[in-house]
């Protein structure tokens, strides 16, 4: 969601303050940085944050290491509630819920990496929206350039674990397996991933061999055994055109939901041989 700056001159203070800050070594990022909010921007360049940027979700808050989107209901003459209310009432529910749109975006870029965050689903958003669906869901990153071209790996609410490339705006699914078993219902069972516990993501993206673009993704939730379950793994020869091979910024996506975070990490794999970037 691209949208004007609506902040005054104290955001634009503290985000020269923030850019003097030190940055994170090259091919890694751990955490979500120290307390305080990450304001939504409508361009990476203008974010409060060195780190991080909220393409979308109006706020994301941090304090004592956890990283969370808006709890509840914006007030109703909290700025982007007015602002949502209307470029996109259908979606935020007339703007009390941004963060249906969670779209939260490394500013460091990654190529061949691991990455990973544990995640504590608070609430689903009821929303009327036609887009609230099946495949809503916690979802990674990989090698976004923008919007329309990136890779996707994650959990839906109808329990999926999902690989996905979008090319040219054009969603292609890799690979899918059902992990958390029921049957998704809109209206009755909105949402199959266990809520309220912490749940462990990790993924893994390389480069394979004959150009390929080789994506594993891990769970850790002690519902399918103990440690890190290795649950699906997918690979992009050509799929609805051709891999994306080239670096790419990392983060997170969640749909209609409240939601925490704590222990992001994204490490660049260096490779044998490579004694470093």
């Amino acid at each position: 969601m691209e949208m004007g700056n609506l902040f005054g001159p104290l955001t634009v203070l503290i985000a020269a303050l923030v850019t003097m800050s030190a940055p994170q070594a090259a091919g890694l990022l751990k955490g979500f940085g120290g307390d305080g909010t990450v304001y939504e921007a409508a361009r990476m360049s203008e974010s409060n944050d060195k780190d991080w940027w909220v393409n979308s979700g109006a706020y994301f808050h941090r304090s004592g290491g956890i990283g969370m989107t808006v709890q509840g209901e914006l007030a109703g003459q909290d700025r982007w509630r007015l602002l949502y209310a209307t470029t996109n009432p259908v979606d935020t529910d007339g703007g009390y819920h941004p963060q249906n749109l969670l779209r939260l975006v490394t500013r460091s870029k990654f190529k061949n990496f691991t990455q990973q965050v544990y995640f504590n689903i608070e609430r689903i958003n009821l929303s009327d929206s036609p887009n609230r669906n099946e495949s809503n869901g916690v979802l990674f990153f990989h090698r976004y350039r923008d919007g329309n071209n990136l890779y996707y790996a994650g959990i839906r609410v109808d329990g999926h674990a999902v690989i996905k490339k979008k090319l040219n705006g054009q969603y292609s699914t890799l690979n899918s397996v059902p992990i958390y078993h029921g049957a998704y219902d809109r209206a009755s069972k909105p949402n199959l991933i266990p809520t309220h516990q912490w749940i462990g993501m990790r993924t893994a993206i390389s480069d394979g061999s004959d150009g390929k673009v080789v994506i594993a993704l891990y769970l850790k939730d002690d519902l399918l055994g103990p440690g890190w379950t290795k649950v699906l793994e997918a690979e992009d020869t050509s799929t609805a055109g051709a891999p994306l091979l080239k670096e790419g910024y990392a983060g997170i996506r969640t749909d209609f939901m409240d939601i925490r975070f704590k222990d992001y990490e994204a490490i660049e794999n260096t490779p044998a041989g490579d004694s470093g970037r």
